[in-house]
């Protein structure tokens, strides 16, 4: 390893974060199956191949009903901080105004009283 340098800090949380990422949507596809299965098993009339295919399929309507709600769930936090986030720069804005009129005003208020 002569020559590479070690990864940054950055890299290394991108690298812990992708793997979380994966360890947890495994973890969803383990649930999902063990859904399918519960399910496909209360229906004993189905042969093994159906009973696969079942628990085939429900798998993966379940991944894709879930993908739906992350994807939505995401898409309305993106909302939220766009909308929190104008909602800051209006108050800071705000606050600004204000703190300028109550500084010229006690600079105006000190002047006034200044013996001239």
């Amino acid at each position: 390893m002569i020559g590479k340098s070690s990864p940054s800090s950055k890299e290394a949380a991108a690298g812990i974060q992708q793997l979380e990422g994966y360890l947890l949507a495994q973890s969803r596809v383990r649930e999902a199956r063990a859904h399918a299965v519960v399910f496909a098993d209360r229906m004993p009339w189905l042969t093994t191949a159906q009973h696969e295919q079942v628990v085939s399929l429900y798998t993966q309507d379940h991944i894709a009903m879930s993908r739906r709600a992350l994807e939505l769930v995401v898409a309305r936090a993106a909302e939220l901080r766009e909308e929190y986030s104008a909602r800051y720069q209006l108050l800071r804005r705000r606050l600004l105004c204000a703190s300028l009129t109550a500084l010229i005003g006690a600079a105006g208020v000190v002047l006034w009283h200044i013996p001239r």
